[in-house]
């Protein structure tokens, strides 16, 4: 029977994002569904011109939702009531660099003025596999380094690694919270990039040997 060794190893690797997505939703309320559908629509189309205006290209914006509804209200003595009807339609937009994405984010206000609300932002890679690699590399160093040091106490050596599982991406790329020289802040509210973080997990099993 092959004698063996299984351990997990995990690594994180931090790098600047250079990509920044914005998630917002235009709100109406008026005192017919209709009209309120109406303006939802035409604010929200307000919005997505102003973002193309700064450059956010066709395929970077897309509708993520879309609701309506009564606006309802409890009125003693007579129960609910509905007051107006409410719509709304959830926008993503990915701005590009976070650089210029201030100033994206105050042309979609000013363009959808008290009907916007900024649901967040995510930064991000416009290519991960940089990151993820380096990620990785560290997953497989710490996996290597605790399974020689187990090893070494069962008075053992490693062999031939008999197989490796890289276990499910753990979510998406984590936000560092640091102390940045970068902010930016041309207009609106700042946005400081930071760095991001990503992490990897493996499962490596190794032969295990006589120690000699």
């Amino acid at each position: 029977m092959t004698r063996s060794i299984t351990v997990t190893g995990d690594g994180t690797a931090e790098a600047v994002p250079d990509m920044l997505t914005l998630t917002l939703a235009v709100e109406v309320r008026q005192d017919t569904a209709a009209r309120a559908y109406d303006d939802a629509g035409n604010i929200a189309l307000n919005v997505t011109e102003a973002l193309r205006r700064q450059g956010v290209a066709e395929g970077n914006l897309r509708t993520s939702g879309l609701n309506l509804r009564p606006d309802v209200v409890w009125v003693e003595n007579q129960g609910q009531k509905v007051t107006g009807y409410v719509a709304s339609t959830d926008l993503v937009a990915r701005l590009g660099p976070p650089r210029l994405a201030p100033a994206a984010i105050s042309a979609a206000v000013t363009a959808g003025g008290n009907s916007v609300r900024i649901n967040g932002i995510e930064q991000g890679f416009s290519d991960s596999s940089a990151v993820a690699a380096s990620a990785q590399d560290a997953a497989w160093h710490d996996a290597e380094t605790k399974a020689r040091r187990f090893a070494g106490l069962a008075a053992s050596r490693l062999g031939q690694v008999l197989s490796i599982e890289q276990r499910p991406d753990h979510g998406a790329p984590v936000p560092v919270a640091r102390d940045m020289a970068r902010t930016f802040a041309t207009e609106g509210v700042a946005i400081e990039p930071g760095t991001v973080a990503v992490s990897s997990s493996i499962v490596v099993t190794w032969e295990l040997l006589p120690e000699g």
